[in-house]
């Protein structure tokens, strides 16, 4: 139960929250001893008179409990969004440049959002890519739901989109915190950024995304020398579908997209024998034969004689399919010219204005009908010649990925040269809107910016 010190302290931090009531005639103020959280309510406003405290989006959707991210300025729009009001809610810890940028977001035509802190945990589990799924913070629920502190933007900013059947095109600006272990760096920090939604002309949507990006990092930190990094997904995936490896070691291949480690190993266990697993002894001789039969009895013998084929989360059958595929997929191998090609495309690395070319020659010379994709390629550099980015100064590299699940083909990352910090970074992710729930694609794109390591370029440390 609040006590009346509590109310008080709540109305000073949300001013939507109601102020407690007058005493009625004839009943005085009981002196009670001021909450904890009035006392730092209280030192807080004396010591920051300039301070704004408190919320301010009521929406239960979009953060209308505390711990969101806070609201970068008035919606506009007939939905969601715009039940926020306007102003900019200054939080600890915040760069002292946060509300100039905020401005900046608003200037690009985006509808600013709120986000709550606490996540159900599994669209993040499921979608983000092992790189940030080890760094999730996670809790549970009473209920045993499992969640999350907000490692990022792009995948609750999709669901509330799905959820409030929005209209697209749509274009959501965010900033505020996120929370998840880094190697360098404080675990919680802030993002801000932009997600385009519904762009139908999705070359224009990439260059957007890239050039607003890089205009708003070029405005804050207006001394760093910045590098440009792209790549592209789609390209790949174009590429390794027309080497015509089985549908298993190309989702493989893509999953480790952006991974050179984990690239580099796939590519030598294709190119060598002695990479291949050697199977179980037990179901080696049935897997040699291809006896589905025998190897599914078998199984099912092993379940039944420990115990487990009463709780199994698979029937014999389906471990049998997977051991089968496992072994089909272990000793596939590429041809010298196929595996000549896919090596030729990863290493190429070059200024963006040589791309096209470079890569038409690389397709003709392999033998690889990649059109679609190269075409699509092509539009974007068209795109980004329009918005008059200098496409030599952007460097395009075949192998460059980020290290989340969810993209599908232009990704980039904009860092600052001498710090070797990644400042900003982003992609287009058209198939997650499907995956979340859509009823139907949404083309999607979208970049966030770091502040904490905007503020180390700008203070020049």
């Amino acid at each position: 139960m609040l006590r009346k010190s509590d109310v008080e302290a709540l109305s000073i931090l949300c001013p939507s929250f109601p102020s407690p009531p007058p005493p009625r005639e004839g009943e005085g103020l009981k002196l009670l001893r001021p909450s904890p959280l009035l006392l730092w309510v209280r030192l807080v406003t004396a010591l920051f008179p300039r301070l704004e405290l408190g919320r301010t989006s009521p929406s239960p959707l979009w953060g209308g409990g505390w711990g969101g991210a806070f609201v970068i300025g008035q919606a506009r729009g007939g939905d969601f969004s715009s039940r926020t009001r306007e102003g900019l809610v200054m939080q600890f810890g915040a760069p002292d440049f946060a509300a100039d940028l905020a401005r900046a977001l608003d200037a690009l035509g985006g509808v600013r959002v709120d986000i709550p802190v606490i996540q159900p945990a599994e669209p993040f589990l499921d979608m983000a890519g092992e790189d940030l799924r080890r760094r999730i913070f996670l809790t549970e629920s009473e209920t045993g739901e499992s969640l999350c502190l907000r490692p990022e933007f792009t995948i609750p900013v999709c669901t509330a989109h799905i959820a409030e059947n929005v209209g697209t095109p749509r274009r959501y600006g965010y900033l505020g915190q996120v929370f998840r272990q880094r190697r360098d760096g404080a675990n919680e920090f802030f993002q801000a950024g932009v997600e385009d939604l519904g762009e139908p002309d999705e070359a224009a949507a990439d260059a957007r995304a890239l050039s607003d990006a890089r205009g708003l990092i070029a405005g804050f930190a207006p001394a760093a020398d910045l590098s440009i990094i792209l790549g592209d997904q789609a390209v790949f995936e174009a590429v390794v579908a027309g080497l015509g490896l089985p549908a298993g070691w190309q989702k493989r291949l893509i999953h480790a997209f952006g991974n050179e480690q984990a690239l580099g190993a796939m590519i030598a266990k294709l190119a060598s024998p002695e990479a291949a697993a050697v199977p179980d002894a037990s179901v080696a001789g049935f897997l040699a034969n291809g006896d589905v039969a025998g190897l599914e009895a078998h199984i099912e013998e092993v379940m039944q004689e420990t115990g487990y084929s009463t709780n199994a989360s698979r029937s014999p059958a389906e471990i049998a399919a997977r051991l089968i595929s496992k072994q089909t997929l272990d000793s596939t191998r590429l041809s010298a010219r196929s595996l000549a090609a896919l090596k030729a495309f990863l290493a190429l690395d070059i200024p963006l204005d040589r791309a096209a070319t470079a890569l038409s020659e690389f397709a003709r010379d392999a033998g690889l009908n990649i059109s679609v994709a190269q075409q699509a390629f092509e539009a974007r550099l068209a795109a980004l010649k329009q918005r008059g980015e200098d496409l030599g100064s952007i460097r395009w590299r075949a192998a460059f990925g980020r290290p989340l699940d969810y993209y599908t083909g232009m990704v980039f990352e904009i860092s600052a040269s001498a710090e070797n910090l990644v400042l900003a970074g982003g992609g287009r992710y058209d198939r997650m809107m499907t995956l979340l729930g859509a009823q139907e694609p949404i083309p999607a794109v979208g970049f966030s910016l770091w502040l904490d390591r905007i503020e180390t370029v700008r203070a020049g440390r």
